[in-house]
């Protein structure tokens, strides 16, 4: 199970009414590692005058690293993540992880560092099982 949730919050879900706070509370205690991340590179991209901040370091263990994967591969906790701090989120290499000004997205940087050819530039055969 990827989230812990409390069982009003899964009642509540059962009749569909569950916020966007209380999903990202949800997201928080359950991924701290993968909240740390993005908390972290979100405060970044806000402080710099570049278009993103991103953070390159892998994971400390595979539970970690499965936290990231699990908040970064779901639509709805990546869109939570993207609302909640205001940001564009891009994913490479199963841990590199970059937050990027809206008013960026669309642009020449955003769309080289989500492009197959950086992709490809970011691989090395350590990351091939990640």
């Amino acid at each position: 199970m990827s989230l812990d949730v409390p069982a009003a919050l899964l009642e509540r879900a059962e009749s569909g009414r569950v916020d966007d706070a209380e999903f990202v509370a949800v997201v928080r205690d359950s991924l701290p590692y993968a909240w740390a991340v993005v908390s972290e590179v979100a405060a970044r991209s806000a402080e710099t005058p570049g278009e993103f901040a991103d953070h390159a370091v892998p994971p400390p263990s595979e539970a970690e690293r499965g936290q990231l994967l699990r908040a970064l591969a779901s639509d709805s906790i990546r869109g939570a993540l993207e609302r909640h701090f205001g940001v564009k989120l891009a994913f490479q290499n199963c841990h590199r992880v970059a937050a990027f000004k809206l008013s960026a997205v669309g642009g020449e940087t955003y769309q080289e560092f989500i492009s197959p050819v950086a992709q490809i530039r970011n691989q090395s055969p350590e990351l091939r099982d990640c």
